[in-house]
């Protein structure tokens, strides 16, 4: 698909002035291949790689197509918590005000009254009663948008530093844990 692409546009890999990609937070396999994929191209290609955070583009996306100067974005993290960060913008860049934060819905304190994107307004939508853009998530086109400008900046890591950002160190329950959840509910309905 990388080979197909690059065709399609007309140009090598080694032409690239790097290779950016969603560092996460975000499903551990996802953020797992998507650094392991961007680590593989970098160092192939002598090229510097540049992590960008899965939340700062979800913020962007949602100003983007909503207009919206302050932003809140909630992606469903899986077990019962969500992701998020609250952003306000700056000529058109994404400043975290809350930074990146794993939690449960309920525990989500936003200031003042930003608009709110992403899949963790649907997934647990009595926790965000306000609503919002569920339908905003991460994207390619703006990981490119925020890695140009990151890029400029000289904010690159080589391809061995090359990281993903991970919010959460556990990423199953046990079966004992499963079991007590299961008996918990039943117990409680």
């Amino acid at each position: 698909m990388i080979q197909a692409l690059l065709a399609e546009a007309g140009i090598a890999l080694a032409d690239c002035d790097a290779v950016a990609f969603g560092a996460g937070p975000g499903s551990f396999t996802g953020v797992r291949t998507a650094c392991g994929v961007a680590q593989g191209l970098a160092f192939g290609a002598k090229l510097p790689a540049v992590p960008v955070v899965t939340l700062d583009a979800m913020a962007l996306a949602c100003h983007q197509r909503h207009g919206a100067e302050a932003v809140l974005v909630v992606l469903d993290a899986r077990m019962g918590e969500v992701y998020w960060a609250q952003y306000r913008f700056d000529n058109g860049a994404p400043v975290a005000v809350s930074p990146p934060a794993l939690s449960a819905p309920a525990d989500v304190r936003p200031q003042g009254a930003p608009v709110m994107c992403g899949n963790g307004l649907s997934a647990y939508a009595e926790a965000f009663p306000a609503g919002g853009f569920a339908e905003v998530m991460p994207h390619a086109e703006q990981i490119a948008q925020l890695a140009a400008v990151a890029f400029a900046a000289g904010r690159t890591v080589t391809a061995a530093e090359a990281q993903p950002l991970y919010l959460r160190n556990k990423v199953a329950y046990t079966q004992a844990e499963r079991r007590d959840m299961a008996a918990s509910k039943e117990g409680g309905a």
